[in-house]
């Protein structure tokens, strides 16, 4: 089960819709046995069940300019990319190198979709990462436990407490508010490989928590998939409020933020001006 991509700046986003997303993401969690069985009884009643994959072409990145070891085949990292991302990509290899590797990049913001349009190609629809962790984690059951990681203190929790109110089945074996510092890794990777979780959501902000998650993904061999979220949880605990739906709709949720959160503007003037700016130049390839 796979989806084709587009390239801007060198960076490939999934052509998907939110629902595709979300059942991407639960393939994923599924494994190799559940999935054949599944594909088993879809064949004994006639019906053609989905493949399990995504990417597979496009396993093991390269971080840090070191090149990376092939995850395995039953762990997946997804990521969220946005504009700013995008331009952050342009400027560093490693991150990149990373974009491309992984098995999923849902199109985070308005600006992927008119700047594939502006390329020749075509995106669906945005999918944010607020709404595909809600829709995905109102999916699940108990089978699929979760470790949210990231945000201040107690925010997280909160998050959790939210979603579970939603989907009394979702199980959250663990919240914590950690930090990318190589320092507090250990003990970090202690807890979440105690608490054994299928899916594991961290905070971190880009680029750090994307380049954490490929430096220990495979230290948690309960873990299935992997998500970089940035303010998700924010958003999750109500301590930071979404734009109004049309402001979204119409690309302008950059001026919400920046009339409620002024000190963004750096942020903001690399998403709404400079990322327009290097497509108009680059296009579908990196910036050389």
């Amino acid at each position: 089960m796979s989806s084709p991509r587009v390239s801007l700046l060198g960076v490939p986003i999934d052509v998907v819709t939110q629902n595709e997303a979300v059942d991407l993401i639960n393939s994923y969690l599924r494994t190799e046995e559940d999935l054949n069985n599944q594909n088993n009884l879809s064949e004994g009643a006639g019906l053609a069940g989905p493949a399990p994959g995504g990417h597979p072409e496009r396993k093991g990145g390269s971080v840090g300019g070191k090149p990376g070891v092939a995850l395995p085949r039953n762990q997946r990292h997804v990521m969220t990319p946005n504009n700013e991302m995008l331009v952050e990509a342009a400027h560093r290899e490693d991150f990149r190198q990373l974009l491309n590797s992984t098995d999923l990049n849902i199109p985070d913001s308005t600006g992927l979709i008119w700047m594939a349009r502006l390329t020749g190609q075509r995106l669906p629809e945005r999918v944010t990462g607020v709404d595909t962790v809600t829709a995905l984690c109102g999916s699940l059951t108990e089978e699929t436990p979760i470790f949210l990681l990231g945000a201040k203190p107690g925010i997280a929790e909160t998050a959790a407490q939210n979603l579970m109110s939603r989907n009394p089945r979702l199980r959250v074996v663990g919240c914590f508010t950690g930090s990318p510092r190589e320092e507090d890794a250990p003990a970090i990777v202690q807890m979440i490989r105690a608490a054994a979780p299928h899916l594991l959501l961290v905070a971190f902000g880009a680029p750090a928590q994307d380049l954490w998650i490929a430096r220990h993904l495979k230290e948690f061999p309960s873990v299935r998939v992997a998500i970089g979220i940035g303010g998700t949880f924010d958003f999750l605990a109500g301590v930071r409020k979404r734009a109004p739906v049309w402001m979204q709709k119409t690309g302008l949720e950059w001026l919400w933020r920046l009339i409620r959160e002024p000190r963004r503007i750096g942020r903001i003037w690399r998403a709404v001006v400079v990322f327009p700016l290097l497509v108009l130049r680059y296009g579908r390839n990196a910036p050389h």
